[in-house]
């Protein structure tokens, strides 16, 4: 039976890997728009320490997923999966082929192979839950939840606060731990023949150097006053998603007088260096994407994606 699925683009790749900048090429050469696939670009004001494309990129290379939330909200890997395939959609209805770039994996994972189809949020409870561990603390609200749920309990760390409220919300609406939930859940066929591109350095240490010079330029272009301006809103605090994005934890302790400015530089650094090696492990485990270093292969990839595209149907 011929796939006759319309056709997209996934360029993942570790933070700092040059993913944007051929994202743009392809976005001008296909006449086409760019899914982005990243948990911090979707919050309004983190536009330095998230690296957010400029207005002047966005132009050449129209983005969506970017700004759709205030940073007090909660957008979760579902949320993505939902409100990305309706321009997937729109792009392939028009003749385009979508280009999903970015390197949150989960989102990817939550796209591409669907998730469990678990119970609608309750705002009330997780309101209970949330006045639970400020009284408690999150350390606490774990060890309930993995009382309940033992292998959420060893998926979950004691400091993911989303996770763990979405846990103790789902055993609390049904009494079924999440876990169950999520090894029942059928996972649907993705509506895309995607072509899956992982753009990463072969040499760690060019990695390692491309974050460290991106973070100060960071620092110049005035990352600490946009995490200023994010502090003097009422609503947002550390434990939000948004604001425990690398670079913007380590922002706000500087700014409580926590750390020094010599340590908020080298934990930053460091927690983005840590983002880009758990990105990697997520990347290694996905046999079926081709590896390009951005420097030395970027013919390769320009390669595989005209031959991708010239693939007949069924093929």
């Amino acid at each position: 039976m011929r796939d006759t699925r319309p056709l997209a683009v996934a360029l993942m790749g570790p933070t700092a890997s040059g993913k944007t900048a051929l994202a743009v090429d392809w976005c001008q050469r296909l006449d086409t728009e760019v899914i982005s696939v990243d948990s911090a670009l979707v919050y309004r004001g983190l536009d330095i320490g998230s690296a957010k494309p400029d207005a002047a990129t966005l132009a050449r290379a129209p983005h969506h997923l970017v700004d759709v939330r205030d940073p007090h909200e909660v957008f979760s890997a579902a949320d993505f999966a939902r409100e990305a395939l309706p321009p997937m959609q729109a792009l392939a209805d028009r003749g385009r082929v979508p280009l999903l770039v970015g390197g949150t994996g989960l989102y990817f994972s939550a796209l591409l192979h669907g998730l469990s189809e678990l119970p609608e949020a309750d705002p009330g409870i997780r309101a209970g839950i949330i006045a639970e561990a400020a009284e408690q603390g999150w350390p606490a609200l774990h060890a309930q939840m993995a009382a309940s749920d033992p292998a959420a309990g060893v998926r979950i760390k004691p400091g993911d606060s989303q996770r763990i409220t979405r846990a103790l919300e789902v055993w609390r609406l049904t009494g079924r731990p999440i876990s169950d939930w999520q090894q029942a859940g059928e996972r649907r066929r993705f509506p895309f023949r995607v072509l899956r591109l992982v753009l990463a350095p072969a040499d760690r240490t060019v990695l390692h150097a491309r974050i460290e010079q991106r973070f100060d330029q960071m620092l110049g272009q005035g990352f600490l006053d946009e995490v200023r301006r994010l502090r003097a809103d009422p609503r947002l605090h550390p434990d939000l998603p948004s604001m425990r994005a690398v670079g913007y934890r380590q922002a706000w302790a500087y700014l409580e007088g926590r750390i020094d400015a010599p340590t908020f530089r080298e934990q930053a650094i460091a927690a983005t260096r840590q983002l880009a090696k758990r990105q990697l492990t997520w990347l290694r485990a996905r046999t079926e994407a081709l590896w390009v270093d951005p420097q030395a292969e970027r013919a390769l990839a320009d390669q595989r994606l005209a031959a991708f595209l010239a693939r007949p149907a069924g093929r």
